[in-house]
């Protein structure tokens, strides 16, 4: 591991920690052992740039464990995007926009309000299905406009989810291979160990489901993740990527679900700042210029697409107006002319004409 790589995921830990701490209120289990996955995979993954955070093409990420928030907005943070040091002092406060779980009409940057285990991924399921559907419509040989993945970032209370179950499954009928699932996988749950509650073969239930499976022993191993992640984007299948962390990483309370949604002490709080160095929520201008560089990777990354949609729009202007206007929102139906008609005698059961409509709302 680089030094910057330590020192940013160390940063990241610290500052997570110190929000929750300020706030007395949140979750610092996730924060302490995910740290790692969300620096590696806005660091060397994602196709994405706080300079055009609502870029059309970006890659998305879903953190459907959405209780480790104060993770992601240190992030976004560090990463350039409008959160400022001083939202994070406000984490969990009233009218701050750092709220207790992430909330996209907050935040430029979030692409899902997320909170109700199970529903991130489900969400995910949604985008990815998008995502396909867009570029099955629009793209043409020599130009994919629309082309781009779709990561989550779950622990083992989204799996045991019935929403989840059922999105996982049309995700691998469908194959959607666009669609990468890291998990956090720490053994420990809100008031005690998994097997407690859970004793599923990971691995063969969502090989089951038409899902590829990868495996990271050690959480903290960057290069590992990163090889798996992209082995991930060679697969036919959407995959699960099983990482073993340690819940509370570097705490007193590490390995335990007391850390789960217990904010650590004051004391202990301040130790970690000093084995860091500087004051309370500051970040190192090495930190800060590490992710500037990043930034400009997606910027080159964005002026490249936007090179594509001038040639597409070239090409083929009509299909070009027709992505802008639904980038835009800017269409409309017309439900006296483009929907069916239903006389007022009309028998049928709802979910007969509920499927006409669908049907001609999809040939729109």
């Amino acid at each position: 591991m680089h030094k910057i790589d330590e020192l940013t995921i160390k940063t990241l830990r610290v500052l997570s920690v110190e929000q929750i701490a300020k706030a007395s209120s949140g979750h610092p289990g996730i924060a302490l052992g995910a740290a790692p996955i969300i620096h590696v995979l806005y660091s060397r993954i994602l196709k994405v740039t706080a300079k055009k955070p609502d870029w059309f093409n970006r890659d998305r990420f879903i953190l459907a464990a959405g209780h480790g928030s104060a993770l992601l907005y240190s992030l976004l943070h560090i990463a350039g995007y409008k959160v400022s040091m001083e939202d994070l002092k406000g984490f969990r406060q009233l009218n701050a926009i750092t709220a207790g779980h992430p909330e996209m009409d907050l935040i430029e940057g979030i692409d899902a309000s997320s909170g109700p285990l199970g529903q991130g991924i489900a969400e995910a399921v949604g985008i990815a299905i998008a995502e396909e559907n867009l570029a099955a419509r629009f793209n043409k040989l020599s130009l994919p406009i629309i082309d781009h993945y779709t990561y989550v970032l779950c622990g083992d209370g989204d799996l045991q989810e019935g929403v989840t179950q059922e999105a996982m499954s049309l995700a691998g009928h469908l194959a959607l291979k666009k669609l990468i699932i890291l998990y956090d996988s720490n053994d420990i749950q809100l008031d005690g160990e998994v097997k407690l509650a859970n004793s599923e073969n990971v691995a063969q239930k969502y090989t089951a489901m038409g899902w590829n499976y990868l495996y990271v022993e050690d959480g903290n191993n960057i290069d590992a993740l990163t090889d798996k992640i992209k082995e991930a984007k060679t697969s036919e299948k959407p995959t699960l990527i099983e990482i073993k962390t340690i819940i509370g990483y570097g705490s007193s309370m590490s390995g335990t679900s007391k850390v789960h949604g217990k904010p650590l002490s004051q004391d202990e709080v301040n130790a970690m700042r000093a084995e860091l160095g500087g004051e309370n929520f500051t970040v190192d201008k090495d930190v800060y210029a590490f992710y500037d560089g990043i930034s400009l990777k997606g910027q080159e990354q964005y002026g490249n697409w936007q090179g594509l949609m001038d040639q597409y729009q070239n090409q083929f202007p009509e299909e070009h107006q027709q992505l802008m206007n639904m980038i835009a929102d800017d269409f409309a139906i017309d439900f006296k002319t483009q929907i069916s008609d239903f006389p007022s005698d009309y028998q049928k059961a709802t979910r007969v004409s509920s499927g006409q409509i669908l049907n001609d709302i999809s040939k729109l």
